[in-house]
């Protein structure tokens, strides 16, 4: 028997979820929640219900949150107390604490809960994640992302540190299997809004790796790019065409003396890996939906993985406003 799926909020990600659940195997699509008058009257050949309870009735078995992040906490409540499992857009809540309420919530229930920490699902940051368990480049010693890009005009109740850092907060917590012990961040009001729009961090891990994120809506191309660097080589990873590079150290017999005195490392072999490449998006989909049919999280993103990130990104805006460099609305 299929299980019975649906939506809350219709907004680009919702429509997305709509579109993946309605052909998803094993798993009937129900339709969609919103309490707006201005979306579609029908998604997926089914009518959109304005109605909370007269859409939780519809007897859903799980339903994907896809509304604005500051609903998250009161919806995903309405679903617990339904018995019905969620998938939590990320951040799954706008606070550490509204964050911790819904995990507790969900463990109480016996309930699956999930965050839709898309980027995992990545097939460039899965084979980086297998590459680093086989060793391939050793320990690791840093990993730089940046993630950059022009202002997305569905973002209204969070910052770019919510919205787009905490990506890379849970993708290198997850790829390098270690928490974050510490991170500093400055931010900048460059667009007039009340939420920061760009964030230099930088942060330690629990086995010494030291990470910095570069993150902004300002720039006006798309760039998703992960470097981790290692004692024998480097990944690089494109989450935007799901490509992985692997460069590897160089050991070349240098006669020169001057520049065998410099104790690092050459260039070596490089090569792009062949991936088997599936949408992220259905590939956390088909997890959860795994999930959900033998009670095993350990494909999915847990409402407590969820909450830590939540929790990492407050000491980012924590520490940024504190160290903030002033935007045009905020200058003297």
């Amino acid at each position: 028997m299929a299980l019975r799926a649906g939506v809350l909020g219709l907004g680009v990600m919702g429509r997305h979820h709509s579109r993946v659940l309605s052909s998803l195997e094993g798993v009937e699509f129900v339709g969609v929640y919103d309490p707006s008058d201005a979306v579609p009257e029908v998604v997926q050949g089914k009518d959109v219900v304005h109605n909370l309870e007269r859409f939780l009735d519809l007897g859903a078995d799980y339903c994907v949150v896809s509304a604005p992040t500051i609903h998250h906490l009161e919806l995903g409540k309405a679903l617990a107390e339904r018995g019905m499992h969620a998938l939590i857009e990320k951040p799954v809540a706008s606070t550490f604490d509204d964050a911790r309420e819904l995990a507790s919530l969900f463990a109480k229930h016996g309930l699956v809960g999930g965050v839709g920490h898309i980027e995992r699902y990545n097939a460039a940051v899965q084979a980086a994640r297998q590459r680093i368990e086989d060793g391939l480049i050793g320990d690791i010693y840093q990993i730089s992302t940046r993630r950059q890009g022009p202002f997305p005009g569905r973002i209204a109740d969070v910052g770019v540190i919510k919205d787009l850092a905490t990506h890379d907060i849970d993708l290198t917590a997850w790829v390098t299997q270690q928490d974050y012990v510490s991170v500093n961040a400055r931010t900048t009001f460059r667009s007039g809004r009340e939420h920061e729009d760009m964030v230099v961090a930088v942060g330690t891990l629990s086995k010494g790796t030291i990470v910095s994120h570069t993150v902004n809506w300002l720039t006006p191309f798309k760039e998703r790019t992960t470097v981790i660097t290692g004692e024998r080589g480097a990944l690089v990873i494109d989450t935007l065409t799901a490509d992985l590079t692997h460069f590897n150290n160089g050991n070349m017999n240098n006669n020169w003396e001057r520049y065998a005195s410099f104790r690092g490392v050459s260039e070596g072999d490089v090569t792009r890996f062949a991936l088997s490449r599936k949408e992220p998006l259905l590939a956390e989909h088909e997890a959860f939906r795994d999930a959900v049919l033998t009670g095993d999280t350990s494909q999915i993103v847990t409402l407590d993985a969820g909450a830590r990130v939540v929790q990492i990104a407050e000491n980012l805006i924590s520490d940024g406003l504190h160290n903030r460099e002033p935007g045009p609305s905020h200058a003297a």
